[in-house]
């Protein structure tokens, strides 16, 4: 039993002294455990940190760019809609577009060798080449704030691609303006909605030219409609379809399918007879520089005063139908009559008025314009009255090729009825009911590579009766034909000096021979060119 009992407690005795070692040992363990955990949550802590840095970084350089005001791609330079160059500044859009138009012209005045009333005329007046553009490139944009206001802009200009840029200045035609310039073209900035349509501040063409410009196939090529419309007379300014500088206008919205314009144009001229270059220009009103043509110093050629345009128009599927009206308020034409002391009757308003129909029959394009010009003189000055006569034009074009061809063939013709009196010309008398008709017949072929590159074959002629001088390339061409011959131009003589009629002023006189102006030429020219167009 003794033995029993001490073997009991040897037994719990060292199971207690295991035990409590046991137990000593874990402890331990658990501490040296936790010192560890607790240094692996420090080291946590400090990488959830630089994640967190990190994370950061990555976010802020994931941010996109401030969304741009139109869908459009955030491209640097990107194509739009209707075949022009779309480029953003700033995000705003600002679209780039023009023409480059080059061409080799073969032309002659079909001048006679003699006229018994003024003899021969001089230099080369037969058939003559040359290289001629017809290029210009602009820039435009617009921005709609809400359905309440919106802004457009265009600055336009010519491109001299084939001649040095500057002043013209041959011997028919002197112009202190520089075509190739920075905005030589239409220029404006408007502001409007699509409630109340656009109020626009520049220069642009007319209402009166625009209105009927899109019946004109033959547009900046020999035999553009512009040598005989709008033209009252016969040379290469075409009083009625021109650009008008320092205007304003209003063009309308679309009215299902009426659409408006109208546009005043002031005179800016301290003459009373305007008879001076307006203010802020570099030419006389309506056409050239003083002296020109071999006139006195002063505008007294188709200077102007203030001017007026309008024109309204009706699209319906394929019917478009226009009627324009356009007048120039005291007109100086003093120098047709210098010297008989009718002067100062030879200021009057000149106005033009005319309608125009469209029909397009898929392939078949049809165009008609009727035209009629008009100057208010008293009865004393009518047999000098070229400026009032009624005019026509007819052309067709007719799509060639297959269904998705853009090759073309155009036929035009226009007619310039005579008017009431003429001023006479080298070979002319003048005076009332001239025989000063005149028609012109174009024809034209146009092969498309695509919508932006063609080439094209153009002949024209245009056959005066006697009296008549219209020309061959008005309205936009580079190269124009006209009726002068080679004669040096007339200078002014600063020795010599003489006092006008009209102003009493002392100014000095005129010599040289030319250039003389032969009416009855029966003009014809031959055109081949290639036009791209962005």
């Amino acid at each position: 039993m003794k033995r029993l009992i001490a073997l009991a407690f040897a037994f719990v005795f060292v199971f207690g002294t295991t035990t409590a070692a046991r137990a000593d040992e874990a402890a331990d363990n658990k501490a040296k455990i936790e010192a560890v955990q607790a240094q692996m949550d420090a080291y946590k802590r400090q990488m959830d940190a630089m994640q967190a840095q990190l994370d950061m970084l990555k976010a802020q350089r994931a941010v996109p760019p401030p969304a741009r005001p139109s869908a459009a791609p955030s491209n640097a330079l990107q194509m739009a809609p209707g075949d022009n160059v779309t480029f953003l500044i700033h995000g705003e859009p600002v679209t780039v577009y023009g023409a480059l138009d080059l061409s080799y012209d073969n032309t002659t005045k079909g001048l006679q060798p003699v006229y018994a009333n003024g003899g021969s005329p001089m230099g080369n007046v037969g058939w003559q080449g040359g290289i001629s553009s017809q290029s210009f490139v602009g820039i435009r944009g617009s921005r709609t704030n809400g359905p309440k206001l919106g802004y457009t802009y265009q600055l336009e200009t010519q491109i001299d691609v084939s001649s040095t840029s500057g002043i013209v200045t041959t011997n028919s035609n002197d112009s202190g303006a520089v075509k190739g310039a920075l905005t030589s073209r239409n220029s404006f900035l408007g502001i409007g909605n699509q409630y109340v349509g656009t109020f626009k501040v520049g220069k642009s063409d007319a209402p009166y030219k625009n209105s009927t410009a899109r019946m004109n196939p033959f547009s900046q090529m020999l035999g553009d409609y512009s040598v005989i419309m709008g033209n009252s007379g016969g040379d290469n300014r075409v009083e009625f379809g021109t650009r008008l500088d320092h205007s304003f206008w209003w063009d309308s919205p679309n009215w299902s399918g009426f659409t408006m314009s109208l546009l005043a144009s002031p005179g800016q001229n301290r003459a009373s007879d305007n008879s001076i270059i307006p203010s802020g220009e570099a030419d006389c009103a309506g056409g050239n520089l003083p002296g020109s043509s071999a006139s006195t110093p002063f505008c007294n050629d188709g200077s102007f005063g203030t001017a007026y345009s309008a024109s309204m128009a009706y699209q319906r599927k394929r019917f478009y139908g226009t009627a324009a009206y356009e007048i120039h308020k005291a007109v100086n034409r003093s120098g047709d009559v210098t010297g008989s002391g009718l002067e100062s009757l030879d200021v009057a308003d000149e106005d033009a008025t005319k309608f125009g129909a469209q029909w397009n029959f898929g392939r078949l394009t049809l165009n008609g314009i009727y035209e009629r010009l008009r100057r208010g003189l008293p009865a004393v000055l009518q047999s000098q009255n070229e400026r009032q006569r009624e005019g026509f034009w007819l052309a067709a074009t007719q799509t060639v090729g297959g269904k998705n061809s853009l090759d073309s063939m155009s036929l035009g013709w226009a007619r310039a009825n005579p008017t009431q009196g003429d001023t006479g010309q080298h070979n002319t008398t003048g005076g009332l009911n001239p025989d000063n008709m005149a028609n012109m017949y174009t024809l034209a072929l146009r092969h498309a590579i695509d919508r932006h590159l063609s080439f094209y074959l153009d002949y024209a002629q245009t056959v005066n009766h006697p009296q008549a001088h219209f020309d061959l390339g008005a309205g936009g061409r580079g190269l124009t034909t006209d009726c002068h011959d080679g004669s040096a131009i007339t200078a002014l003589d600063p020795v010599n000096v003489v006092t006008d009629p009209v102003t009493g002023l002392t100014i000095p006189s005129l010599n040289g021979i030319g250039p003389h102006c032969f009416a009855g030429g029966n003009l014809r020219g031959i055109s081949t060119g290639i036009r791209l167009q962005f």
